[in-house]
């Protein structure tokens, strides 16, 4: 039971800095922590009534602060990816409009007479 909590805790990014390859950028693994709190859940039902008083409220209080801190995380998680989107998109806004006025710059530019400067002289 242990073990499934920890995986879970693991997958959602809340015990950072155990392993040796952690990396501050990489984003939770939300699929793989559902999966760890529904196994969890299919433990306690199906050990219900099997359970000691304590044994009980271990798991339950698991569960919940584990579904907890898993909708926390998709929150930030789905937040940081709109957040990333919009920028993404308005770069490629600014860019396309410095573009679009390069090309215009140059064409109301004339380009230096060479004729005009002999005829001139």
């Amino acid at each position: 039971m242990l073990s499934l909590k920890m995986q879970a805790e693991m997958r959602l990014g809340l015990l950072g800095g155990l392993g040796a390859d952690d990396d501050k950028d990489t984003a939770p693994d939300l699929s793989g922590a559902r999966h760890a709190i529904d196994m969890l859940a299919m433990l306690s039902e199906k050990t219900r009534g099997n359970l000691s008083l304590e044994e009980g409220r271990l798991i339950e209080n698991s569960l919940t602060e584990l579904r907890f801190r898993f909708v926390q995380t998709a929150e930030v998680v789905h937040k940081e990816k709109a957040q990333k989107e919009k920028a993404e998109k308005e770069k490629a806004e600014k860019e396309k409009a410095q573009k679009d006025q390069a090309p215009a710059e140059q064409i109301d530019t004339p380009p230096p007479d060479a004729s005009g400067s002999a005829a001139g002289s």
